[in-house]
């Protein structure tokens, strides 16, 4: 059966429809998308010239900021772009493509989050074995998994709502391209995909926030074998983890695991998520 669409571009409400409001916007996420990119830099620029921050920590920290200017210019230009546009449209390929980066990146930086309180795991409760467990070529390659992760994951998303029939209308009140608003506009019953959606995205991000919080409740609980200093290094690094993963996976189980409920709670989300060196600056210890 041939899928039918006849919606060519998308039309984005954005963040506000007043003038003022919107020259005012501009001129704040202007600051604070280069804030942010200068911020991502600076850490990537730090920990790679630096032989003190040679440690896998470091090069995980220094990927997963990559991924965070990745991540913020996937939605921030095209919505400062748009503050100072009457008609904020994107065409149907361009919201697929970013609908793709985000949920990309997005998958990426939870597999690497992942893969950060694992190394802290071995660093911590197998401190004899940590340089052995987690050797360059260890490292190298559970990077490449967090980027295939996050591929697969994306992949996934987009095969399935591409297919979507798109009849119109085709207003989206969002100011950038996501699942939820998406489905609103098919033409089609997407209520499976709609549990679909929140099982792929929502109750993932939950699964895998409940087994970063045990890991980390393991490590606390192995602390009580060391002595002051360690116990007191220990729990900086992880309280700084832990924080981190609060601001990564609290927002997206809210959206995801309550679709309808998508403005403004998308909004701030999205929003946060776009500025991510917000979140990063936690793990600067």
């Amino acid at each position: 059966m041939e899928r039918m669409n006849n919606v060519t571009e998308f039309i984005l409400l954005g963040l506000t429809q007043n003038p003022d409001v919107q020259k005012v916007l501009f001129a704040v996420f202007t600051v604070i998308y280069f804030l942010t990119m200068a911020g991502n830099l600076l850490i990537i620029v730090t920990i790679t010239t630096s032989r003190a921050l040679g440690t896998p920590m470091y090069f995980f920290l220094s990927f997963l900021s990559f991924i965070g200017g990745c991540c913020s210019s996937t939605m921030a230009p095209k919505m400062i772009f748009d503050l100072l546009t009457e008609k904020k449209s994107i065409s149907f390929s361009g919201c697929m493509t970013q609908l793709f980066a985000e949920h990309f990146f997005g998958g990426v930086e939870i597999i690497l989050l992942t893969v950060m309180a694992y190394d802290r795991y071995v660093a911590i409760c197998q401190p004899l074995h940590y340089m052995i467990a987690m050797n360059r070529q260890v490292c190298g390659l559970l990077v490449a998994v967090a980027w295939a992760g996050g591929f697969l994951h994306a992949l996934i998303q987009i095969i399935f709502i591409v297919w979507l029939p798109f009849c119109g209308p085709n207003v989206i009140d969002h100011f950038i391209c996501d699942l939820f608003p998406l489905l609103k506009l098919s033409c089609s019953d997407t209520h499976i995909f709609g549990f679909f959606v929140a099982a792929n995205s929502g109750l993932m991000c939950m699964f895998i926030f409940s087994i970063l919080i045990t890991s980390y409740v393991l490590i606390l609980c192995s602390l009580r074998t060391h002595n002051t200093e360690g116990q007191r290094k220990a729990l900086s690094t992880c309280a700084s983890h832990v924080t981190l993963i609060v601001l990564s996976f609290i927002p997206c189980i809210f959206v995801y695991l309550q679709p309808r409920i998508t403005f403004p709670t998308d909004l701030l989300e999205s929003l946060f998520n776009g500025f991510s060196f917000i979140k990063y600056q936690y793990l600067i210890k």
